[in-house]
């Protein structure tokens, strides 16, 4: 496990996924690799993947989890880049099946900043079907909306309440990511409007879910009422990055034992 980024729920789902899957996790932060040092990132990949069977990569650059998977000869999990965050949408959409049942079909809303998370929730609606309703400030749109098919249900505005009309889950995340974070008072003034609180939800379905991917900032992108109101599942949410993950690591590494 190759963190440039830290991280809670990633490295103790990723740990314990290993540990209870009877195999074994190594951490290695900046400081405990050559990387840190300037040895190329093809040259780390081929070194690590002779002595393990899968490597999660959680960094800044989308370009660093790429190289790394084209010089691996094992499989490279993509932890969390600046671009996107697939991981936390196995979780997120392992919880709203196991509360709802199919997303097909189903409408979605993201409000907040387009980011990873929202690129991953692009990529996630045009695989299984669901439409996608995003809400960002001007110039904070997702970078994904580029790549999106003719035939896909993906829409933006900088309409929060006509983004959540009507969804089956609300979704947000943190305002000023990792990496960001002398943005914040900016970033902050910006979004002043986006915030997911009980008058924004009286839009949506009336069995909406809400989902966060942690960790959040109570009373700046959600207010404290929603994220601890009986229609919000992050707990699950987190705890099935265990699971989610548990999965995709048998998936993958099993392929390779066999």
């Amino acid at each position: 496990m190759i963190f440039d980024k830290s991280s809670t729920r990633t490295r103790v789902s990723f740990e314990t996924a290993m540990a209870e899957g009877g195999g074994a996790a190594i951490f290695l932060s900046p400081r405990d690799t050559q990387l840190g040092r300037g040895e190329p990132v093809e040259d780390s990949a081929r070194v690590l993947s002779q002595m393990c069977d899968a490597i999660m990569v959680r960094t800044f650059s989308h370009e660093v989890i790429e190289t790394f998977a084209a010089h691996s000869v094992v499989p490279v999990l993509n932890g969390l880049s600046d671009s996107y965050h697939p991981l936390q949408l196995l979780a997120d959409m392992q919880t709203y099946f196991e509360h709802r049942g199919d997303i097909k079909q189903r409408k979605v809303a993201w409000v907040g900043d387009g980011n990873n998370m929202c690129n991953s929730y692009i990529n996630a609606a045009i695989q299984l079907d669901f439409s996608l309703s995003i809400a960002t400030p001007a110039g904070y749109e997702p970078s994904g909306l580029s790549n999106v098919p003719e035939n896909a249900q993906i829409s933006h505005s900088d309409d929060p309440i006509g983004a959540v009309r009507d969804a089956a889950l609300v979704v947000t995340d943190v305002w000023a990511s990792m990496g960001q974070e002398s943005e914040s008072e900016q970033r902050n003034e910006k979004f002043r409007g986006f915030q997911v609180n009980s008058d924004l939800l009286r839009h949506a379905s009336s069995d909406v879910l809400f989902m966060h991917c942690l960790p959040a900032h109570r009373g700046e992108e959600v207010s404290a009422d929603v994220i601890d109101h009986p229609n919000s599942v992050v707990w699950d949410e987190a705890g099935n990055r265990l699971h989610a993950q548990k999965a995709l690591l048998e998936l993958l590494i099993g392929e390779i034992v066999s």
